[in-house]
């Protein structure tokens, strides 16, 4: 028997001996579809090469595509558990012409891989066509002899694929297995086609025409083939089962459920098990694709997969997290192909543990108040409205998981009821929005919150996707449409465009449809989650519905990354060489810098900040992957997770760990709560020096460094403004030191020998002149009124002066730098009877200044007029004389 892989890697190589190339399973969030919440079908990865948008190497392909079907209009949720096909997860294996062979080769290829390859018997298949399509039909009597009893005509739209109201299209033709008269049901077409006798194994589709407009149909130049053939259902031909949920691949998954619970998978709990077994898959896929369970947009719809199945956990009597433990089987059943379940197996299991521990709190809870309501009700009757809501509101139970109790149970819900609860708490949410600031802004961001839920980011893997334009915002006002040449705020469904928090600026980058090209220059979130784009539309016409496609500048972001990464790097750094008082006051990540502001009382030493640098460095080189998961904020507080200062926190939280875990720690060398983008491995940093250190306040210090690029731009021009100044004093950068050194010891010489030269030149001494000398009162008085002379020269000089004259007072003022200077001194015997103190402020009110310092021998003051020097000697002189008279 054919295991679920090997039919998996039958096909892909059967296609590939055929010329296919056979292309890796797109990711489940579509990047080129902003229509799509999930991948729903193999087609997807390939619509813009349908459409003319993309071209690529090949013009033939094969996949194995892994699909979602759990939210929006592709919603099979509710079904899984309860019937024998539908998945939320499945995988569709597909081949596909872009403008190669057409419906006949792929008529000849699928009738030869499904009657050699996989040896189904002819008679047991039987295929559709499109009423008016009589090339198919012709064909599948001449390609696969099959009789006109077999071959169905189909008039209905399941057998006209169009991609929208617009676009490609063409006819289908599908082909069936007959499970044999034993099996209710009847063919295709007919009143009893809903029975599980024919089962639909493969459909082809003919994209054959494009429609311009609505209801007109022109031929392609260049027809196509995009073809879906479920794995899962063909697995269960193949195995001889009639149950998807019996094929080997579930069968373990089941038969692991069964023996962690200790209920038989086989017996009256079977559709539990099948719940488990197909949710695991979904969560497990989604979440190796980037998707974590939150309470909006996918990730909501994650979160609703996962509690659907830990309600079925809990139906089988299991009271502990089991989910989690289921991971393994999965891994090893699946990983072969999809070497993401692999890389991704810690963070599914820990985020699985973590969410079915905190869902069995309150499911108990909530089961009990479901349980008291639908005593009261009765049976066949329908649970109130408020009761529901109140489920959703305070024990967390999307509207779909009451809805699957009650169907259990033959009740009905009130969902009306449930709405006018839900709207009665957003108005009363509108009605205390307090206002602030751009008042007028601000209730638009609120509302448009309100109205369309949370933008969904999609940046921490993709640098490129594509939007739909949800609303425009021009002047404070919302508008339809907005023209080249103009200033406006874009909202869109989803976006990789990273919004400004957490200290990380907002991305920027451009916005192209197909009537209008934008250049965004900034992105912020506003409430919360939605994301704002500022743009300028540079040519062509915006319309709210339309589709953009999105590109980051990606060189930018990836500077935010190294310097966001750096950030927390240097975090952690300086906590370990300060110690832990040092916190986070305040940040900013920008392209070509960080500043990162802490709790420190004093600056940091040079050698503390070489250390630092030093083990930044070491876990750059260490090259180590970057990690990121969810978890409740207190568990991350718990495992030792900084929560960074500016961030707005959840319950749920986003855990950045890096740098590497270091023998014999329990942790890795830097984990915090951080929403930004991250580099995926250390070494992409390259390189981190600081720059600068210093005080912004008391208490807080601010340190300013480079990381990626900007650190090799900044050490180069470092460099050359090093290069330079060796060569102005003719030597060379590694002699720089020792010629700095020569040429400050030859300027102290100098300034020496100036000062001393100033000195003789002031006091007269070995020039012959004598310095000015009278008598005042009984008193030797000596002075002298100098020019650009430095203030801090005159009290040498009035020492000179006092030793020439023996006894008395000496005045020396001096102009500088457009201010005056006195200073006043008094020979030791006078002290008792003449204050330089008082002398010297004499002279200062002179000069234009106040008050004076010094002692009774020696004071100096300063003033504001350069031209009153002789007016301060005069003051001087005559305060002397009054003195002498008194």
């Amino acid at each position: 028997m054919l295991s679920t892989n090997d039919i998996r890697s039958q096909f892909l190589e059967y296609f590939r001996r055929h010329d296919h190339e056979v292309v890796p399973s797109s990711p489940l969030v579509p990047r080129n579809d902003p229509t799509l919440l999930f991948t729903n079908a193999g087609m997807v990865q390939f619509k813009n090469v349908f459409t003319g948008q993309e071209h690529r190497p090949y013009s033939r392909a094969a996949t194995s595509q892994k699909c979602v079907r759990a939210g929006g209009k592709h919603n099979d949720l509710e079904n899984v558990g309860y019937t024998a096909r539908h998945h939320t997860f499945f995988e569709m294996l597909g081949n596909f012409s872009f403008g190669d062979y057409f419906k006949e080769r792929a008529i000849e290829l699928a009738w030869l891989l499904v009657t050699q390859e996989f040896g189904l018997p002819k008679e047991r298949l039987l295929a559709t066509v499109y009423a008016e399509d009589d090339d198919a039909y012709n064909l599948w009597k001449k390609v696969a002899g099959l009789p006109d009893d077999r071959i169905i005509r189909i008039g209905t739209s399941d057998n006209f694929w169009a991609m929208g109201d617009t676009g490609p299209c063409g006819p289908c033709s599908e082909i069936f297995y007959d499970h044999g008269p034993d099996v209710p049901g009847g063919p295709p077409g007919s009143p009893d086609e809903d029975g599980d006798r024919f089962i639909e194994i493969w459909n082809l589709v003919f994209m054959q025409y494009d429609q311009p407009e609505p209801g007109k149909k022109v031929d392609l130049p260049r027809p196509s083939i995009d073809t879906g053939m479920g794995l899962e259902r063909i697995a269960a031909v193949l195995q001889g089962k009639h149950d998807n949920y019996d094929i080997d691949l579930f069968r373990r998954l089941m038969e692991a459920s069964g023996e962690l619970s200790g209920v038989d998978p086989d017996g009256d709990h079977r559709a539990s098990h099948k719940v488990i077994a197909d949710h695991l898959r979904a969560t497990a896929f989604l979440m190796a694709d980037g998707v974590l369970p939150s309470n909006e947009g996918r990730g909501y719809v994650l979160r609703r997969i996962m509690r659907r199945a830990m309600r079925h956990v809990h139906k089988l009597g299991v009271r502990e997290p089991m989910m989690w433990r289921l991971v393994p089987e999965l891994v090893n059943e699946m990983s072969g192909h999809f070497s993401e379940l692999r890389r991704a197996e810690a963070l599914i299991t820990e985020t699985l543990k973590m969410e079915e521990g905190r869902f069995q709190e309150t499911l108990d809870r909530g089961l009990k108040l479901l349980g008291d309501e639908t005593d009261r009700l009765g049976k066949g009757g329908t649970l109130p409205g408020e009761v529901a809501f109140k489920l959703y509101d305070t024990y967390g139970f999307p509207l779909d998981l009451t809805r699957d109790i009650l169907r259990g149970q033959d009740l009905g819900l009130d969902e009306q009821g449930f709405e006018a609860a839900m709207e009665r708490q957003r108005a009363a949410a509108r009605k205390a929005w307090a206002g602030s600031g751009e008042a007028a802004y601000e209730k638009i961001w609120l509302d448009l919150r309100d109205r369309l839920g949370a933008t969904e980011f999609l940046g921490y893997e993709n640098d490129v996707a594509d939007g739909h334009v949800l609303a425009i915002v021009k002047d404070g006002q919302e508008v339809q449409e907005v023209a080249a040449g103009e200033q406006v705020h874009v909202v869109l469904n989803q976006t990789p465009f990273y919004g400004e928090s957490g200290g990380q600026v907002g991305d920027t980058g451009t916005m192209t449809g197909a009537d209008a090209t934008l250049s965004v220059t900034d992105t912020q979130k506003k409430v919360g989650d939605l994301h704002v784009h500022a743009a300028k539309v540079e040519s062509g016409t915006l319309r709210v519905g339309e589709s953009l496609h999105l590109q980051i500048d990606a060189e930018r972001r990836s500077r935010l990354r190294a310097h966001h990464s750096a950030t927390h790097l240097l975090h952690e750094a300086l906590r370990r060489r300060l110690g832990e008082h040092v916190t986070q006051k305040g940040s900013l990540v920008a392209p070509d810098r960080l500043r990162f502001d802490i709790s420190q009382p004093k600056p940091l030493s040079e050698t503390d900040l070489r250390d630092v640098e030093t083990a930044v460095n070491a876990r750059i080189r260490g090259n180590t992957e970057v990690t990121t998961r969810f978890m409740t904020k207190d568990e991350a507080i718990e495992a030792g997770a900084l929560a960074l200062f500016g961030e707005k926190y959840g319950e749920e939280v986003r855990v950045v760990s890096m740098g590497g875990v270091e023998e014999g720690a329990n942790k890795p060398y830097s984990v915090e709560l951080c929403g930004g983008t991250h580099v995926r491995r250390t070494g992409d940093i390259g390189f981190f020096k600081i720059v600068r250190e210093e005080g912004l306040a008391a208490g807080v210090r601010r340190i300013e460094a480079v990381a990626h690029r900007a650190a090799e731009d900044f050490v180069r021009e470092e460099e050359t403004t090093l290069k330079g100044a060796a060569a102005a004093l003719r030597t060379t950068p590694g002699e720089l030191q020792t010629r700095l050194n020569q040429l400050l010891d030859e300027r102290k010489r100098l300034e020496k020998d100036l000062a001393e030269t100033r000195k003789k030149l002031a006091t007269g001494a070995g020039s012959g002149a004598e310095t000015e000398t009278r008598d005042v009162g009984g008193v030797n008085f000596a002075c002298r009124v100098l020019a650009d002379v430095p203030p801090k020269d005159l009290k040498p000089m009035a020492d000179e002066m006092k030793k020439r004259i023996g006894s008395g007072v000496v005045a020396i003022t001096t102009s500088w730098d457009g201010k005056a200077s006195i200073v006043v001194g008094v020979t030791d015997d006078l002290t008792e009877r003449v204050s330089a103190v008082d002398l010297v402020r004499i002279g200062a009110q002179a000069l234009g200044g106040k008050g004076g310092g010094g002692r009774a021998d020696m004071a100096q003051a300063g003033g504001s007029d350069p031209e009153a020097g002789n007016a301060a000697v005069a003051a001087i002189e005559s305060a002397l004389s009054e003195s002498a008279a008194a």
